[in-house]
């Protein structure tokens, strides 16, 4: 039994892996979100970059105090 995949697909599923870091800061609601996209956009494919957002996407949320 063969298994074939479409192009597209992979394709959709490649930039899916590659934007976790951005997609997990999104389901967060990290204070940081569009800086983490900036850093998986630009210095992702260093995949050191794609750690680093990775991480960055996982650190502690400041929730602002109303006074």
């Amino acid at each position: 039994m063969e298994i074939y995949v479409m192009g597209g697909e992979v394709a959709v599923i490649g930039l899916l892996a590659y934007f976790v870091p951005t997609l997990i800061a999104l389901l967060r609601g990290h204070d940081n979100t569009f800086a983490i996209f900036l850093t998986n956009l630009l210095l992702g494919w260093t995949m050191i970059g794609w750690i680093v957002a990775l991480i960055w996407s996982f650190t502690a949320i400041r929730r602002r105090v109303r006074a």
